[in-house]
């Protein structure tokens, strides 16, 4: 696939989106991303319970290596769930080799910040993760899991939002997601503002994945580098060409593709050492 056939095909399913009361648009955007997902790895296990009272969708490889991995899902804070990103959470299994629980934390604007931080971390008291994965909203909140613990885990971020987020330190506009776009969700969520605490890093471990095409990216960049010189063993890298959101088709697009595959082992090698 071009990336100018996804972005085609993404906007279109966002503006279906715009028309529809929440809870469909919800379902809309689940079954938009999974259109993109490959099929699930050969032997893999899904099961949907509840931990501590949040749910969570367990995917379990048919051989696996002890130690789970807890998937934090993007979305913007207001949409996204576990049917959404499960084909990036089925990926991770089959490239980890683990054990990868994805939870469903509660959303705006039925509930601020500090609830969907709060649903998260008691799904990590329960299983105890050795890895925090999470894109985009679902960086977010693994970095802040990350600062609350004594000693976190290796962390895996994909294009989350961290920093300031004003609009001097955001990239310039992209398809499918715009300076505004950020600024938006900024005020309707501003305890995802981190100017402070993005300065020190969440883990001493963390492996970070960007796209060319995000106004998310330089501040992104300006953390990686500001951890990095805090001790930190950072790894970066920024698939080309790429815009927000397309996590979804990393299958399906060769430099998404070739980047998750890097991240993954990347993150594989930081789970083994």
């Amino acid at each position: 696939m071009h990336i100018d056939a996804f972005i085609q095909r993404f906007s279109a399913g966002l503006a279906v989106m715009e028309e529809l009361p929440l809870p469909q648009s919800r379902r809309a955007y689940d079954k938009l991303c999974r259109t993109f997902a490959p099929p699930d790895p050969d032997g893999m296990r899904v099961e949907n319970s509840v931990l501590d009272g949040v749910g969570v969708r367990r995917l379990i490889p048919q051989q696996r290596t002890p130690g789970c991995v807890l998937f934090i899902h993007g979305g913007g804070f207001t949409i996204g769930s576990v049917e959404s990103h499960h084909g990036p959470a089925a990926s991770l299994v089959q490239r980890l080799e683990r054990e990868v629980v994805s939870v469903s934390y509660r959303l705006a604007p039925e509930v601020d910040y500090p609830a969907m931080l709060a649903d998260c971390q008691a799904v990590l008291e329960a299983i105890q993760p050795i890895a925090l994965v999470g894109d985009s909203a679902g960086g977010r909140l693994a970095i802040d899991l990350a600062h609350s613990l004594n000693t976190a885990p290796p962390l895996g971020l994909i294009y989350p939002p961290v920093g300031e987020l004003s609009p001097a330190c955001l990239g310039e506009d992209a398809a499918l997601l715009s300076r505004n776009d950020v600024l938006g969700i900024c005020q309707q969520l501003p305890a995802i503002i981190a100017t402070q605490r993005d300065h020190s890093p969440p883990s001493t471990s963390i492996e970070v994945l960007t796209v060319e095409h995000d106004p998310l990216t330089r501040p992104i960049e300006a953390a990686v580098a500001h951890w990095q010189e805090a001790g930190a063993s950072v790894g970066y890298r920024c698939a080309l060409q790429m815009v927000h959101g397309t996590l979804h088709a990393h299958a399906l697009l060769p430099s998404m593709q070739n980047a998750w595959q890097d991240f993954c082992q990347a993150l594989r090698k930081r789970l083994a050492d």
